[in-house]
């Protein structure tokens, strides 16, 4: 029973519907890594906000969360039918709302064993209640969504130590050996999440879209397959980008993917302060949709469309289809689907800033309990931050 219990914490499809015991656990499990990070980040002395992000905000917007939409939240059992302007108690550390409702993510006066403090109130607090709730999914909605909130945090966090080039145990990826693109038949599927248990925005709702054949690789592409577009002159060869990459290229004076120090005889890429050489059958992360699109070109291949990749993910892994290693670049922007309407506690706002793609699938760094084939996500073009890589579709 413990075995199964711990795996349930890691399935993203349990945990959408986790009752009052998974989620005990998955919320008590998410704390202690957050803490982790906690302390990485404070043994580097690297808490402030030098480059424009904060970990001292972001560890800390995870308890602030889960005190304001629970422990503070007065219509927290009807879930999302609460009120938007519904009534919310006083947080037990007065400052919070400073510190964390601001869009300003200024910290002042806020410290690690203060911080600490107030993580170990609020989940105790929430904990208790959680024993209280009914087992509906509105009353367990809060919950749910708390916990997919510091899920993300703690990516956003790994993503923050990874720019900062702080020395992390970075999850370890096997080289994968080359598979055969797979081919699809046209057909029609249901695309995105059904109502019932914890949807994220992004996702709502399902909704047939038809889908015509198309061929997709069953592998995100990888450094031995990108190291041949940088050889060939890719990234000085105009044709190969659209108008807004190359303006984009020019102005960074990209000649590799971020934190790529050589291209040729090895790919030698910088993390946690020192360069290390990576397997060509890994895949390749930190690029742009800019660069992605760029090698497509070259390749003559093109990015997936969301529908192709989401039916390829849901329906393809038997026949060799893999993903979760590195989030993916798809074709078109972020938009919000058919008959959504983004309710109060969103995180991810829908529809997305102009400008914004969208990223499909999980990385390595990704709780399982998030890599769910329909999870999308909104981010800049030019976003080389998250742990992004891609994969292509004959034309």
């Amino acid at each position: 029973m413990a075995t199964l219990t711990a795996a349930g914490i890691e399935d993203a499809r349990l945990m959408r519907h986790a009752g009052h015991e998974l989620l005990s656990l998955a919320l008590m499990d998410a704390r202690n890594v957050t803490l982790q990070w906690l302390t990485l980040f404070e043994q580097a002395q690297a808490l402030g906000a030098s480059d424009g992000l904060s970990a001292l905000w972001l560890v800390g917007h995870s308890a602030w969360y889960q005190e304001y939409s629970i422990g503070r939240h007065l219509q927290r059992k009807q879930g999302e039918h609460a009120a938007i302007d519904s009534p919310r108690l006083a947080s037990i550390e007065p400052r919070t709302d400073g510190w964390f409702a601001s869009a300003t993510r200024r910290c002042d006066g806020l410290e690690a064993e203060l911080l600490r403090a107030y993580m170990a109130t609020t989940l105790e607090s929430t904990l208790e209640l959680l024993e209280c709730s009914d087992d509906s999914d509105d009353a367990l909605h809060a919950y749910r969504a708390a916990l997919w909130h510091e899920d993300r945090l703690g990516e956003a966090l790994a993503e923050l130590a990874a720019r900062r080039q702080l020395p992390v145990a970075t999850p370890v990826v096997s080289a994968r050996s080359d598979r055969a693109a797979l081919w699809m038949p046209a057909q029609r599927f249901m695309m995105g999440s059904q109502r019932g248990g914890f949807v994220p925005e992004n996702e709502r709702w399902a909704h047939e879209v038809a889908v015509p054949e198309f061929e997709i690789d069953a592998l995100a592409v990888n450094w031995a397959q990108y190291v041949g577009f940088s050889e060939d002159g890719g990234y000085d060869q105009r044709e190969f980008w659209s108008e807004p990459g190359w303006a984009w290229l020019q102005a960074e004076g990209r000649r590799a993917p971020r934190d790529v120090e050589q291209m040729r005889a090895g790919v030698l890429v910088m993390r946690r302060g020192q360069l290390q050489r990576v397997p060509g059958g890994q895949p390749v992360m930190h690029v742009t949709r800019f660069e992605a699109e760029a090698w497509c070109r070259w390749a003559g291949r093109r990015l997936p469309t969301e529908p192709e990749w989401e039916l390829a993910a849901g329906f393809a892994a038997a026949r060799g289809f893999v993903w979760g290693d590195v989030f993916e670049w798809t074709l078109g922007s972020g938009r919000a689907w058919p008959g959504h309407h983004a309710t109060a506690d969103e995180l991810d706002r829908t529809p997305a800033p102009a400008g914004h793609g969208v990223l499909r699938g999980a990385s390595w760094w990704t709780r399982r309990r998030l890599a769910h084939p329909a999870a999308r996500r909104f981010a800049r073009v030019e976003d080389d931050t998250s742990f992004c890589g891609f994969r292509s579709c004959a034309h």
